[in-house]
């Protein structure tokens, strides 16, 4: 056939010859190359513009009105298509508004008397497109001159691009949004992809284990006795360790990039081992929590003691942390039933209170990112999700004792750790029915925290019992990586979240350990299995 209309393209034969040549010429006049264009328009005898189009561009941009209508009205065949009206509607208000502005009252009244009801548009639609018109920002600036007008035609035909039906029109930038559907399922589908960087277009995308951390690179060993925590600030730039020896520390990156730390400031006033660090979002500020203890603010700067918040002699214990948004407040949770949930800011006065017989015993906390929401396990197995403003609470119920939490870094999602020697990750909106479940680590006596991390928060790291630390990726209920090098239990993992390949694990052997990247040269891992919805 003329033009090779059925010729096909491709390995598997599924590519038209003349709609490939049409989006290359599109593409090749979007870039700017105007003459490569043309020219391979006239080599191939494709155009990239139809007959139809064309036609209805010459007329829109030399204002001849009546054959734009006749050509639009061939192309919406069917009378009562909305979006043929829609089109009809936009010529008609351009030609009226260039009536109006050349002082030509009586033709634009003929159009609405007698042109438009030809054109199937009822009294309604007249009466609209009048009101428009007297209206519409082209109607305030005085006469028209040569430039603004075509400048509006212009603008007419973008919009009439938009509602012409395939294949008169294609899509704007077709060929870029088809090479980047590719590439995106390219990412969707590695499981190890974890970079910023943009994609060579010269290979298939395949990314191995020196995209995410998996080597040791440094070993921690200030603290004397076991680790229980460790958390990564919010710009990455320093790192928290909490130990049963009584102590917080506080590490700050070398460089960013570089996966290396130093001890900057050792905390100690804690009578008890602290079990729990929480960072203010602007980082100027550390919160620590002694094992049923007291909760104290540290200033990250200085390292001095700012505020205890309770004391031990009114009972008062924390169990966990959190703060808002601001850096002004914060809020804690408490073991004790009878002492609930306090809001305080960090002068220590308290700004409200949740007690009562519905707030059993806490177990962990987190305030979403965005400050709206507060998420709360209640006594091992029960979550709760409070929005602060509307106070519209959700109940999820586990049926294992909940021993974490951790929140996504937009807000999104959250996942709990269970003593079944599973996580569960909920989204926050609350449209998933079931959660999704990740197994593979060991958990039974011991509290274990997880955490999201990399690139868009698309892994999960925890610690475990058996002294090795878990990766997987969020689309994969199967672990993605084993981290071996502990001796003992792995507490808890903090994920940089300003540099996706660097991890921190926290272990009963004493120490923390820094992950880097790994070796290249692991076989690729592809999607198998669950995927997020």
């Amino acid at each position: 056939m003329e033009n090779g209309l059925w010729e096909l393209l491709g390995s598997k034969g599924l590519l038209k010859r003349h709609e490939f040549i049409r989006i290359l010429v599109q593409c090749l006049y979007s870039l700017g190359f105007k003459k490569s264009a043309s020219c391979l328009e006239h080599e191939s005898n494709i155009l990239y513009k139809s007959a139809d189009f064309g036609l209805l561009e010459k007329q829109v941009l030399s204002g001849n009105w009546d054959s734009c209508l006749a050509v639009l009205d061939r192309i919406f065949d069917s009378s009562s298509d909305h979006t043929r009206d829609t089109a009809l509607y936009l010529v008609l208000k351009q030609c009226l508004v260039e009536y109006l502005k050349q002082g030509d009252i009586s033709l634009a009244l003929n159009v609405l008397r007698k042109q438009a009801p030809l054109l199937g548009m009822g009294k309604e639609k007249i009466h609209r497109l009048a009101c428009d018109i007297v209206y519409t920002k082209e109607m305030e600036s005085g006469e028209a001159d040569s430039f603004l007008v075509q400048d509006l035609r212009k603008n007419l035909l973008v919009e009439l691009e938009k509602l012409i039906p395939l294949p008169i029109v294609i899509g704007e930038r077709r060929l870029e949004h088809l090479v980047e559907s590719a590439v995106l399922h390219q990412i969707d589908t590695c499981l190890y992809h974890n970079s910023w960087d943009a994609v060579s277009l010269y290979k298939d995308h395949c990314c191995g284990r020196d995209q995410i951390p998996s080597e040791t690179v440094q070993i921690l060993m200030a603290h004397k006795n076991e680790v229980w925590f460790v958390q990564f600030s919010n710009s990455g730039k320093y790192l928290a360790t909490a130990s049963s020896d009584c102590t917080a520390m506080i590490w700050k990156l070398q460089v960013l990039d570089d996966n290396k730390v130093e001890l900057k400031h050792t905390l100690e006033s804690h009578q008890n081992p602290v079990s729990f660090v929480s960072w203010s979002p602007d980082d100027t500020k550390l919160l620590t929590c002694g094992n049923a203890e007291v909760l104290k603010l540290w200033d990250v700067e200085t390292g001095v003691l700012r505020h205890t918040f309770g004391n031990n002699n009114t009972g008062f214990t924390v169990s966990s942390c959190a703060w808002f948004p601001d850096s002004a407040r914060l809020v804690c949770g408490s073991s004790d039933p009878e002492r609930g949930i306090v809001m305080w800011d960090t002068d220590g006065n308290e700004i409200k209170a949740w007690r009562g017989t519905r707030i059993p015993k806490v177990v962990d906390l987190a305030v979403t990112p965005d400050g709206e929401s507060m998420i709360t396990v209640f006594s091992d197995k029960e979550i709760r999700i409070l929005h602060l403003e509307t106070k519209v609470e959700r109940v999820i119920s586990e049926e294992q004792p909940i021993t974490s939490l951790s929140v996504s870094s937009d807000g999104k999602f959250f996942i709990v750790n269970l003593s079944s020697q599973e996580i569960h990750l909920w989204d926050l909106a609350g449209e998933w029915k079931q959660p999704l479940k990740f197994s593979g680590h060991r958990q039974s006596k011991y509290v274990i925290r997880s955490c999201f991390g990399g690139l868009d928060s698309s892994f999960i790291a925890s610690g475990s019992e058996d002294s090795q630390v878990y990766l997987w990726n969020l689309k994969n209920a199967k672990p993605l990586e084993v981290l071996s090098g502990h001796s003992m239990t792995v507490n808890c993992v903090s994920w940089n979240p300003r540099n996706p390949r660097m991890l921190a694990s926290a272990s009963d052997d004493q120490t923390i350990r820094i992950w880097g990247p790994g070796k290249p040269n692991k076989p690729e891992k592809w999607l198998d299995n669950q995927k997020m919805q």
